[in-house]
């Protein structure tokens, strides 16, 4: 599939501020599932300087600084287009160590993927209820690792309310399955640690879903990763109940969700409003459209 998308993001401030350095997750990933032919950026008011980054975690991300200069808004415009390879899920050969839960990884791989089993420093434990979760999915799997994947995606998608929340961060797991709604970050969190609470390692993706094509509301989704030797990451989607294809587009990817903000900075106040609180009014248009 080949994606045109045009993100537009516009910040406005109640009073003049200072732009400081801020952190763009915006450009899509190029990989064996997706090649980003063109990208375009821009910005206003025009940094000063700009310069592309590749993070820890492999992902492409552009680092911004300002003039010092007040201004009472920041509006970010990227244009995209991305051609989407992964048009069968299902294509893959698992190791054979891999198909029965608990997943046992020889010690130089578990080593490398430890920030993917282990929630990161300074987060609580995993909640009992994302425990309880993982062994009831366990047990109806009886243990088969794509089986325990498929119904944990299941079960979110059906078991859960979707409410759209442009911003914030995800409510902890164990929220999220005792009320029973959440956004998709929500529920990408939850499936990633229900996944960690028996030791399947699995990381947080950000990006864009071709969703509905008759209707022009989109918004920036998010779903999981799960690492399985052999077939390396695959992606799961509870929001919609389906594994990753053709029709998601991925931005970033990393074992804490922080590290896959689409936008990261902050403001100072300017002149005499030092004594005022800034008001942030965030608005966001995209526009994802199918070429043929």
């Amino acid at each position: 599939m080949q994606y045109h998308i045009t993100h537009t993001t516009l910040y406005t401030y109640s009073h003049a501020v200072l732009l400081q350095p801020h952190l763009l997750r915006l450009r899509p990933r190029s990989d064996g599932w997706q090649t980003l032919e063109q990208f375009e950026l821009t910005i206003f008011p025009e940094p000063l300087a700009q310069s592309p980054i590749t993070d820890l975690d492999g992902n492409a991300t552009i680092k911004l600084w300002f003039a010092p200069e007040p201004s009472h808004h920041l509006k970010i415009i990227t244009t995209s287009q991305v051609t989407t390879h992964l048009d069968n899920p299902f294509i893959y050969l698992l190791e054979p160590w891999v198909l029965q839960l608990p997943m046992d990884y020889p010690s130089a791989l578990a080593a490398q993927l430890q920030p993917y089993w282990l929630n990161p420093p300074g987060s609580p434990a995993i909640d009992p209820a994302v425990v309880q979760l993982a062994q009831e999915v366990l047990l109806a799997s009886d243990g088969a690792v794509i089986e325990f994947l498929t119904l944990l995606n299941q079960r979110i998608y059906q078991e859960c309310h979707y409410q759209i929340r442009e911003t914030g961060h995800a409510y902890p797991p164990g929220i999220t399955w005792r009320e029973k709604k959440g956004s998709c970050r929500d529920f990408t969190l939850l499936f990633i640690a229900t996944c960690r609470a028996i030791g399947l390692a699995a990381r947080f993706v950000s990006g864009y879903q071709e969703g509905d094509v008759d209707t022009e509301d989109r918004s920036l989704h998010a779903w999981a990763e799960v690492y399985l030797p052999g077939a390396g990451w695959r992606g799961y989607d509870p929001t919609h109940g389906l594994l990753v294809s053709d029709r998601h587009i991925a931005l970033a990817a990393s074992p804490d969700p922080r590290s896959t903000l689409p936008i990261e900075g902050q403001v100072k106040n300017f002149g005499n409003t030092a004594i005022h609180q800034v008001q942030t009014t965030l608005t966001h248009d995209l526009q994802l459209t199918i070429q043929t």
